[in-house]
């Protein structure tokens, strides 16, 4: 154990309001008061409240909500996904980044980067994502399925599922699923899903699934030209939401229907999917090569294809795309151009 662990430990273990004196710490570790308000230092630019006081010493003012390993581990669920390996950064550039450099080394399935910031935060068809230090959840996972590549578009709809499932279940908030990679609520987005694969001769070689969810930021906090398109769960749910508890339930949530996927039980996640869905349904526009096509959602399909009809009636399997709802008071031909 470090001398930050110990002192981090022994301030835990007094976490019941009352203050840990500097002299008291130095004699129990054998250290300076100097070695020890260093490692108070050094907690503190890592996060954890530490209230200090020079004739009383020192206490954790509220239960951290840092990302590291030695938060989150402890209270996992998951029997794979961020046991084997668990990479925190408080900043790096993009955990998807970082978990390709890794995955492409061979760390194994389930290994799990976190960071509490990203500088470079990416989202889908080359989109930067938003992460502010200590308001989200920026994470990536190594996946090493053994499927069928068509059936490479279910590890999508199976992050989809587990992150409304979590939203639901953790923070009793209407979480709902745009297709493929978005999750809304109250047609506001409050995470997004970029997964990216890389195949070899024998099929897939391993995914590396991005997920970056909004947890505490306040809506002035957005950038002006996200603020009427984006949410969080503290603003939704009107308080501060543990991220470390939200962590450790998405990554439940996701193991389980991966592994389901794997067994051949994806018949369950893809109903989730269609009930959790917001375009079902709705009248589409979807950007292709082709140019725009427009039709209404039918379905999504046993790979998590999306069933869109046209007008005509003919209906198009989308495996991926650029979608927009159409307002049912707009009329399409006032929506294309």
């Amino acid at each position: 154990m470090t001398l930050r662990d110990a002192v981090l430990q022994a301030l835990k273990e007094n976490n019941n309001g009352e203050w840990l004196s500097g002299e008291t710490l130095s004699e129990r570790l054998k250290v300076s008061r100097t070695t020890v308000w260093n490692q108070i230092k050094a907690l503190l630019a890592e996060g954890y409240k530490v209230e200090s006081s020079p004739k009383k010493g020192y206490r954790l003012s509220s239960p951290p909500d840092i990302l590291s390993s030695a938060e989150v581990c402890p209270g996992l669920t998951s029997e794979v996904f961020g046991r084997k390996e668990y990479i925190y950064y408080q900043e790096t550039d993009s955990t998807n980044s970082r978990a390709r450099d890794l995955a492409a080394k061979g760390y194994p399935e389930g290994t799990l980067v976190v960071a509490d910031m990203q500088t470079s935060g990416r989202g889908r068809r080359g989109r930067s994502w938003y992460s502010p230090s200590n308001q989200g959840i920026y994470m990536s996972v190594i996946l090493r399925p053994v499927l069928p590549l068509k059936e490479i578009s279910r590890i999508s709809l199976v992050t989809a599922v587990a992150a409304a499932e979590t939203f639901q279940e953790e923070l009793n908030l209407p979480a709902r699923i745009k297709w493929p990679n978005d999750i809304l609520i109250n047609n506001k987005k409050i995470a997004g899903i970029l997964a990216e694969v890389v195949t070899d001769m024998d099929g897939i070689e391993y995914i590396v699934v991005g997920i970056g969810l909004n947890i505490n930021n306040q809506l002035h906090d957005f950038p002006s030209d996200l603020r009427t398109l984006a949410t969080s769960a503290q603003v939704e749910d009107k308080q501060p939401v543990s991220r470390v508890k939200v962590l450790q339930g998405l990554l439940a949530r996701l193991e389980s229907h991966y592994f389901d996927l794997l067994a051949g039980r994806f018949a369950n996640t893809l109903e989730k999917g269609r009930n959790l869905s917001v375009v079902i349904g709705k009248e589409l526009s979807l950007d292709t090569i082709n140019g725009v096509l427009v039709g209404q959602a039918v379905d999504i399909d046993d790979n998590g294809f999306l069933l869109l009809r046209d007008k005509s009636g003919d209906v198009h399997t989308i495996i991926s795309g650029e979608i927009t709802i159409i307002p049912s008071s707009s009329s399409a031909q006032g929506i294309v151009k």
